[in-house]
């Protein structure tokens, strides 16, 4: 089963008019490059633009890069043929982040903050998730979609709630004026579109999250958007909120791209949050198919508060942050028999996307047995050392 029947799909239906950038590993310096795609090509600008952050630093980064060239450049349907055979071969997509912290914010829509509940009563059983999901929709009775967190009405749910016995720091972060944000994975870790996704062995009960997430800079603005699919272990988070770390930090466990959709003229924060996400996960070995839509309106946070709770003055992030802004869409479906709920199996196919940022695909694999993860902060130096770019980095 192809990642893909048309590797065009990867990008935004309004391709020729969208401002992308990405990254590519190229096989003859042996790392990383900063793209931009224009006109049929994927151009080099790394001589510019050593990394993603030194261009995502510039005030005006979808202008900065108007009109660059590049000193080399690909054919995008050969870029986008190498990135979806799995052999890997050629110049390829790789996360088009590089030195951007990986932070997600979570429980940030109504059903996600249900299906925490469930994990946390089920005590990660998926067997017992599904009685859990009844009751606890007849016991919370109110429409979360409609509570804004941080008012007096969700201040007055959760003391309902608890009074019901449905206390939970998910009640908290979901309704409380304090949104979670937590690390998703180490800097450099994120794969790409086409790479392998991993799940760790440990886990029997997971699923994908599918995501919008935005690029902060180290000054708080928000200058553009990209697609994440934030892997998580439900069974282990459902055991106990504190190995939040082992259920969403494992190897290939972070997902994004295809590329970065710069903020321009004909692209906003507005557009994200008006964004529709699709998720599709197709099985290989059980002809399995899920195929679901999630609204961006429906989220509870705004994405531009959610920026601004993450980079402020009580922290900074001098190389800026890529920020997941959580999913509405947590599979529930029964996929191996009655109150089984969803799991991934390995070669699972899962594609994620929305009309203006493309699709990001990827299989499902153990994160045992993806590629490990090798190349880190010093080799990224070594390598635009070797290659004489280490004194453009920062430069703006």
């Amino acid at each position: 089963m192809h990642l893909l029947d048309n590797h065009g799909d990867v990008l935004p239906a309004d391709a020729d008019t969208a401002t992308l950038v990405g990254r590519v590993f190229d096989p003859d310096v042996d790392g990383p490059c900063v793209v931009v795609v224009r006109k049929g090509r994927v151009r080099d600008v790394t001589s510019t633009f050593p990394t993603m952050t030194d261009l995502l630093e510039f005030a005006d980064p979808a202008g900065r890069v108007a009109g660059e060239e590049g000193t080399r450049s690909w054919d995008l349907d050969e870029v986008l043929r190498n990135s979806l055979d799995e052999r890997g071969a050629g110049v390829r997509l790789l996360a088009p982040v590089d030195l951007s912290v990986l932070k997600a914010a979570g429980v940030t829509f109504a059903s996600s903050l249900m299906e925490r509940l469930i994990e946390e009563r089920a005590g990660g059983d998926k067997h017992a998730a599904s009685a859990f999901r009844t009751d606890l929709e007849q016991l919370v009775g109110a429409d979360l979609a409609t509570v804004r967190p941080g008012s007096a009405d969700a201040d007055a749910l959760k003391a309902e709630l608890s009074a019901k016995g449905l206390w939970s720091q998910y009640l908290e972060v979901g309704l409380g004026p304090d949104p979670e944000v937590f690390t998703k994975a180490p800097v450099l870790s994120a794969v790409g579109c086409g790479q392998a996704i991993g799940v760790a062995s440990v886990s029997s009960w997971n699923n994908p999250e599918p995501e919008v997430a935005i690029l902060v800079t180290s000054t708080g603005e928000v200058v553009g958007a990209t697609l994440g699919n934030d892997v998580n272990l439900r069974d282990v988070e459902g055991r106990s909120a504190l190995l939040l770390p082992k259920a969403k930090d494992n190897n290939a466990s972070a997902a994004v791209g295809p590329f970065i959709r710069l903020f321009d003229d004909g692209f906003s924060v507005d557009d994200v949050r008006a964004a529709d996400v699709r998720l599709e996960v197709l099985g290989e070995d059980d002809g399995f198919i899920l195929d679901g839509v999630s609204s961006m309106p429906l989220i509870s946070r705004d994405p531009k508060a959610l920026a601004r709770y993450t980079v402020g003055e009580s922290h900074q992030y001098p190389d800026g942050i890529l920020l997941y802004l959580g999913t509405l869409f947590t599979p529930s479906v029964d996929r191996d028999g009655a109150d089984m709920g969803f799991t991934h199996h390995l070669r699972d196919i899962v594609r994620i996307s929305s009309p203006r940022l493309g699709t990001l695909v990827n299989r499902v694999t153990t994160s045992e047995a993806a590629p490990p993860w090798t190349f880190g902060i010093r080799d990224l130096i070594r390598n635009l050392s070797e290659r004489g770019l280490t004194a453009s980095v920062g430069a703006r």
